[in-house]
């Protein structure tokens, strides 16, 4: 079964823990019974090694899902092992109400990475929190409440993060946070404009359009439904802020037109409102040519949020933002009792620092470059597949059963497909509105 895997000399520990029987009455009667659970027989993990996992009979996985496009730097990476022993001895918690060295270390080191002012960060826990944050933000910022996002995107599910994604699958039968509206996805191989000159990636879609490459006429077509919005949605002068992903993530690796984001950056500004860039999926070097997705795009957001790969597994999230902005917050009291912990904030300075040394950012781009070109190879000669995207290491491949009309592949077409790529040892992700885009996001090692 391994023989077409990759070598690996590292032997895991012999697992010692609870049955899978006993694990999975455990979850029956014990845990949320909304957990999603991949596999029909589910996966049971007890180690990893960088880019491996090994289940608790021992045996390798591959894994190129990274949990969730959160694995950045590998599964348990000797540094960050090293320094988190380092920092457990010293000091393991104390709240950001106390001056302690790593917050103060790992705002500046993290701040550096961005371009102009912005300069402040605020740090939480996990992406949804990131979003839920940089809303109050916007809206205390500008006195305006309107928020703009795209339909298919995913920011979180909190109760208001809910209302920012959307797509139904993540929505419950409840009133939706108020003043978020979404807008028709820019998406060049499912939306009504776009094809084959319209993508900022090595691989285009195969469908064609009227655009050249100069210039992409499907973009100025999705913007005029953003000024739809503006006109007939948002009361003059009430935008507090548009959402936007570089790449969009749960929604299956969708890549807008080229141009797109810096028209709407340039609308949202026109309308009084802020940028934010969710970064949660895209950041930390991913997509290979730059460490920001919205680099990419050529815009400077005024808020930015973050999360997964900025703590390699770690609970560790944040908002980066102007100061102008920040001082907003501070019109009442702020609190994060994990936000900054000394153990996240030595994690995340880790982090920077093996993306570094290990030039993982470099590693993105070349490595997924060739991935891209190679997958487009099968994509010529298996009509299942219909759309292959991405850039750097944040990669999907779209199923479909016509490569025609772009019909997406049945679903339990897709899962016998899946089940079998778990059988030969592969991870990889599923996600998209219909549920069969491949989501290939592994750690960037």
């Amino acid at each position: 079964m391994y023989s077409s895997m990759p070598k690996c000399d590292f032997v895991p520990q012999k697992y010692t823990g609870p049955s899978f029987e006993t694990m999975s009455e455990i979850r029956k009667t014990r845990l949320n019974p909304a957990l999603t659970t991949y596999y029909g027989s589910p996966l049971a993990f007890h180690q990893g090694h960088m880019q491996w996992l090994f289940d608790i009979n021992g045996r390798r996985y591959l894994d190129m899902f990274g949990g969730i496009c959160t694995v950045s730097v590998g599964h348990s990476h000797p540094k960050i092992t090293e320094a988190l022993h380092k920092q457990i001895q010293k000091l393991t918690h104390v709240s950001n109400v106390y001056f302690h060295p790593k917050i103060h270390e790992y705002a500046v080191r993290l701040t550096e990475k961005f371009p102009g002012n912005l300069k402040v960060v605020y740090f939480v826990n996990s992406g949804s929190e990131a979003n839920d944050l940089a809303v109050l933000m916007a809206r205390s910022y500008t006195k305006n409440f309107d928020i703009v996002t795209l339909k298919n995107a995913y920011h979180g599910m909190t109760y208001q993060t809910m209302g920012l994604t959307s797509n139904t699958g993540y929505k419950y039968k409840v009133p939706q946070a108020p003043g978020i509206h979404n807008i028709m996805n820019p998406d060049v191989y499912r939306g009504l404009w776009g094809g084959t000159h319209c993508r900022d990636s090595p691989i285009q879609t195969s469908r064609s359009c009227s655009c050249s490459v100069e210039n992409c006429e499907a973009k100025d077509k999705y913007l005029e439904q953003l000024r739809d919005i503006f006109k007939y949605n948002v009361r003059p002068g009430g935008l507090a802020a548009f959402f936007a992903e570089s790449i969009q993530g749960v929604g299956g690796t969708v890549q807008f037109p080229k141009g797109y984001i810096k028209g709407a950056y340039k609308l949202v500004k026109e309308h009084g409102g802020l940028f934010i860039s969710d970064e949660v999926q895209t950041g930390f070097g991913r997509t290979g040519e730059h460490f920001w997705g919205f680099e990419m795009h050529g815009i400077e957001p005024d808020i930015v949020t973050m999360a997964k790969s900025m703590g390699n597994g770690f609970p560790l999230a944040a908002v980066v933002t102007r100061p102008e902005i920040a001082q907003a917050l501070a019109s009442s009291m702020h609190f994060n009792t994990f936000g900054g912990n000394p153990l996240a904030c030595t994690v995340g300075i880790t982090v920077l620092d093996i993306i570094e040394e290990e030039q993982l950012q470099k590693n993105c781009l070349e490595i997924g470059t060739y991935f891209l070109k190679e997958m487009e190879k099968l994509k010529a000669k298996h009509s299942i597949i219909g759309d292959v995207r991405g850039k750097g290491l944040m990669l999907g491949v779209e199923l479909v059963e016509d490569d025609k009309n772009a019909s997406p592949l049945d679903s339990k077409r897709f899962m016998k497909m899946w089940e079998k790529t778990r059988d030969m040892g592969l991870i990889i992700g599923k996600g998209g509105l219909f549920g069969n885009v491949i989501r290939i996001k592994p750690p960037i090692v």
